[in-house]
């Protein structure tokens, strides 16, 4: 026996004749006897009031713990023994069950209907919901319906396999316990389905529980089907013996034995409440307050214990479950006080299963009990915590266990207590079993359930103040130096901050509960997110324990970017160090991927530590610096100062990344750079004498790519750099962005003797001005390489001086030197037959671009003076590769008389062939153009046969007036006439309208 549920209580003893049943009516008892007569019985102290017979309300509507006397008796109430009545408290109606089943008015017990053929019955349900009586006689089930008033209606009448010996109305069924078997009887079509068999001991029994579901009995075994009589689960409800009554009463079973009356609980596992030894016990009925139990000649209660009683005695007994499921049965005026009791009984069954070794269920009552995360916390006295008002003294702690002394503060500061304690190896071994990996498991998983609400409340609160900072400008400045998150001087502005204290507290003890499980993911997770670790504790920890990718991430959530990043480049350092042959964990890239977040908001220190990986990384670290949007000049400039071997790089991999987002002083240091790396590289290996023009270092290659590719330097500047008698590729390159091309094309010809590379320089200076619809002057660059190969002394004469004057402190102007040299058209047939092709075609170069003063006269006299050095196959090579780029005229004109023809065919077959294909093309052209002419001639002329007849009726589209002898319009339909007048008056305001548009746009 658990506790005591039920006082037991003699309310009637020595009835003067056998009681056949019993009922109760308020705080009356309706007691059926064998003599045919309904005693009512009341308590004592209301028949001293001498209160009307008929007044039951009166005294209270429950059964009250006293003596019952005799009120007045209803002799011939029954002409045969009543078998059962039951009162139908909301109609205000008294069932009785005897030959027939009879209702009476209550209070006055008069009869108001008689059910004659319900004669014979012997078990009968009343379903109070929707005033439905079903009942049973012989092997019949009868449905009748109340209808109010007096009046009664039959609905149904079935037909059984035998006699009914138990039933119940369940929903829209009816649980019949028939012979030995149960059934499910339909009551709309009389269908009906077998359950199980009843058992061998006890006739079959049939309750009803208050949810609408069966309990079916099986001799002394409950089982609970649904209203279909489908099983609902495995556990069953035994009982010593079978019973032959039970009765449902709030969450007790109250069943009757043959020698004992037994209450059991309706939670699994229907434990054994109490038993109440009562011999002879004929009649056990549910009261409004009580149970009754009615002998042959006397009359028992058994009145609950008060909840709060019975919620002691099993809290004092251990049965905490039992205690709480009876505190939901408090009334829901007393919230406050079932909340209270709930909470301490949540508590005391967390400590008894703490110390059980049920570690998830106690965190689980803890978590049920709503107790401060404190209280939990100093369960665990090995996890620090921070020292704030939050954390309870040992004295302060909540009194639940007595017998629980070793409860202590979960904090840092009350280790030496212990210490100090007589019992200290005893404490010492409790700790550790606290400590071990399942309790802080259950630890964890406490935390984290309470943790969204903290940290939401925290969140709000913080939120909250920074609204409070945004609108107050009289206020103090924030002191993160504890929370990140929170603040504390606020001038007179009291903040609680309360939930964030208590948000540090769990996420500090969460952090170490999983460090010491070791998961550390799951640390890493808490620390990634948004969190309220405690700085000092965690950074001390996470030291000790050697925890460095959590403890970076300590630093990052706190905006300890600079420790995190002395942190990450040590590792970098060490990881290098101890594992050469291995793959570190921790690797450069760790920093850049570190970097990437700041580099928006903390530049500077994204630079200073860049410089730690850059050689290392150099592509990852420049990817670093462009996808950051750092501003280039201050990375070159930072570059520069602290690492000079790399700005170098660093421009050259920003370059081929983003060509386009390099400026124009940036370009022109890269090229500085590059320039003085192949001054250094010649001074070294002129002063060895193995200087050669057509040697090329890597520096050099890279200085002439970014010569020709990018444009954004300064060649004046650079150009006075060179060395006079060397690196004449380099200065090529800068006379050609000077427009020097005459000087350039020296170079490469009379210099470096590459006639190739002349004829890519004259390629490229072509193609760059060919895209420019308007430049037409682009082809006379080959013939300055022309008038070159040419004349190669005229050339070359004064190189050096017009080098020197170029590149003069004084000549800070730079005329643009042509490209050619004009040739005034006059001479012979063959020149002009070739001018008129290059104008036929249109498609040659005008000669009013060139620049050139040469006459024939100056070309024979080139030709006498030079013809021994003249390069006439140069000359002759460059006519065949780019006929189609060369003036050919001009091209005639500069070459010497004694020019072969037959060495021209190369140059003038597939000129005159092109020429000749222009012509054909534009003879075609023309007779197309002019059938077209012909075509809107011949239309033009239909139009005008048009006949247009003026009646003195015809009138005007526009001002309706009529046309007369007036000029007149027609417009292209032929339909519509104007004035003339009218159409060019409207032609006016059109183009007004028009012209005002243009103007508001």
């Amino acid at each position: 026996m658990v506790h005591n549920a039920y006082d037991t209580f003699e309310l009637l003893a020595n009835s003067p004749n056998k009681i056949d049943a019993i009922e109760s009516y308020g705080s009356k008892l309706l007691v059926a006897c064998s003599d045919g007569a309904l005693r009512i019985y009341a308590p004592e102290s209301t028949i001293s009031d001498k209160s009307p017979p008929s007044d039951y309300h009166n005294h209270g509507d429950q059964l009250r713990k006293e003596p019952y006397a005799l009120e007045r008796t209803v002799n011939g109430f029954s002409r045969k023994p009543i078998l059962s009545m039951k009162v139908l408290a909301s109609r205000e109606l008294l069932l009785s069950l005897s030959e027939s089943i009879a209702f009476h008015r209550l209070p006055n017990l008069e009869t108001i209907a008689v059910l004659t053929k319900a004669k014979g019955a012997n078990v009968f349900d009343w379903d109070d919901k929707r005033g439905f009586l079903c009942f049973a006689r012989q092997k019949r089930v009868c449905i009748f319906r109340h209808d109010g008033g007096r009046g009664f209606v039959e609905v149904k009448d079935f037909g059984v396999s035998d006699t009914v010996k138990s039933m119940s109305w369940c929903g829209e069924n009816i649980c019949l316990g028939i012979r030995k078997e149960y059934w499910i009887l339909n009551a709309i079509n009389g269908a009906l389905s077998q359950i199980f068999p009843s058992g061998r001991l006890a006739p079959p029994l049939v309750v009803s529980l208050p949810s609408g579901e069966l309990l079916l009995w099986k001799d002394n075994i409950g089982v609970f089907v649904d209203q279909n009589g489908k099983h609902l689960q495995a556990e069953k409800l035994c009982w010593s013996e079978a019973p032959s009554v039970v009765v449902i009463q709030k969450s007790y079973a109250i069943a009757l034995l043959p020698r004992r009356i037994e209450i059991r609980s309706l939670r699994v596992p229907y434990s054994l409440i109490q038993a109440v030894v009562l011999q002879n016990v004929r009649h056990l009925i549910e009261s409004n307050n009580a149970i009754i139990a009615a002998l042959s000649n006397s009359v028992c209660a058994l009145f609950p214990v008060p909840l709060g009683a019975q919620i002691v005695q099993l809290t004092a007994s251990g049965n905490f479950e039992e205690a709480l499921a009876l505190c939901k049965l408090l009334p829901p005026e007393d919230s406050n006080l079932r909340a209270a009791k709930e909470g301490s009984i949540h508590i005391r069954y967390a400590h008894y299963l703490f110390d059980n070794g049920s570690y998830e269920e106690a965190m689980e009552q803890f978590l049920a009990s709503q107790v401060d995360i404190t209280y939990v916390l100093s369960l665990y006295p090995s996890i620090v915590l921070p020292k704030t008002s939050m954390v309870p003294e040992p004295e302060k702690l909540i009194d639940i266990s007595p017998d629980a002394p070793y409860l202590s503060r979960g904090s840092s500061g009350l280790s030496d207590d212990m210490e100090s304690s007589p019992d200290f190896d005893e404490h010492s071994a409790l700790e550790s079993k606290k400590m071990s990996h399942n309790t802080l498991m259950a630890l964890i998983k406490y935390l984290q359930k309470r943790r969204y609400s903290i940290i939401e409340k925290a969140t709000s609160e913080g939120t909250d103040e920074v609204v409070l900072d945004a609108v107050g400008d009289n206020y103090g400045a924030y002191d993160s130096s504890r929370f990140k998150k929170s603040s504390k001087g606020r001038g007179n502005i009291v903040i609680n901050s309360s939930a964030r204290e208590m948000a540090a507290i769990l996420d500090t003890a969460l952090l170490q509960a999983a460090l010491l499980t070791g998961q550390t993911s799951a640390a890493l997770e808490l620390l990634e997110s948004v969190n309220y670790c405690d700085l000092k504790i965690c950074e001390e920890i996470l030291q000790k324990w050697n925890h460095y990718s959590a403890l970076l991430e300590l630093y990052k959530c706190n905006g300890m970017h600079r420790e995190a990043l002395k942190l990450l480049h040590q590792l970098v350092e060490e990881s290098n160090q101890s594992q050469p042959g291995l793959n570190p964990k921790f690797k450069p890239e760790s920093i850049i991927e570190y970097l990437k977040p700041l580099c928006g908001t903390d530049p500077m220190l994204v630079l200073e530590f860049s410089m730690l990986v850059l050689e290392s990384c150099p592509t990852q670290t420049i990817e670093l610096f462009l996808t950051g949007n750092i501003p280039a000049d201050l990375v070159n400039s930072y570059l520069k100062q602290y690492a000079p071997s790399m700005q170098g790089r660093y421009l050259e991999l920003m370059l081929a990344m983003d060509e386009n987002g390099i400026s124009g002083n940036l370009q022109n240091e890269m090229v500085q750079i590059y320039l003085l790396e192949v001054l250094d590289w010649h001074a070294e290996l002129n002063a060895q004498e193995k200087w050669d023009e057509k040697d090329y270092s890597p520096s050099r290659k890279k200085l002439l790519s970014a010569l020709e590719s990018i444009s954004g330097y300064n060649p004046e500047s650079l150009l006075k750099r060179l060395p006079a008698d060397a690196l004449y590729e380099e200065r090529a390159h800068l006379l050609g962005k000077m427009n020097q091309h005459e000087l350039a094309l020296s170079l490469y010809v009379h210099k470096l003797h590459v006639p190739d590379l002349a004829l890519s320089y004259c390629d490229h200076v072509y193609e760059s001005a060919a895209h420019p619809p308007s430049v037409k002057s682009s082809g006379n660059i080959y013939l300055t390489l022309l008038q070159i190969y040419l004349n190669p002394q005229k050339t070359t004469k004064n190189f050096e001086k017009r080098i020197t004057n170029l590149v003069s402190p004084q000549n800070t102007n730079f005329p643009k030197i042509s490209s050619g040299t004009l040739v005034k058209a006059k001479g012979g047939r063959a020149t002009k037959k070739i001018a008129a092709i290059e104008g036929a075609e249109d498609i040659r170069v005008s000669l009013s671009g060139t620049d050139s003063s040469r006459s024939d006269g100056d070309a024979d006299e080139s030709g006498e003076e030079g013809g021994s050095t003249i390069m006439l196959d140069e000359v002759l090579d460059l006519l065949s590769k780019r006929w189609d780029r060369i003036n050919g005229a001009q091209a005639l004109k500069l070459l010497p008389k004694e020019t072969k023809l037959q060495n021209l065919l190369p140059f003038l077959g597939p000129l005159l062939k092109k020429s000749s294909e222009a012509n054909r093309n534009l003879s075609v052209i023309k007779s197309l153009r002019q059938s077209e002419n012909l075509q809107v001639k011949d239309e033009m002329y239909n139009r005008r046969k048009t006949v247009v007849k003026i009646t003195s009726d015809t009138t005007c589209a526009l001002c309706n007036k009529k046309i007369g002898t007036s000029v007149f319009a027609v417009y292209p339909n032929g339909i519509t006439i104007v004035h003339f007048v009218c159409f060019k008056d409207s032609q006016r305001m059109k183009a007004v309208g028009k012209g005002s548009a243009l103007r508001k746009v």
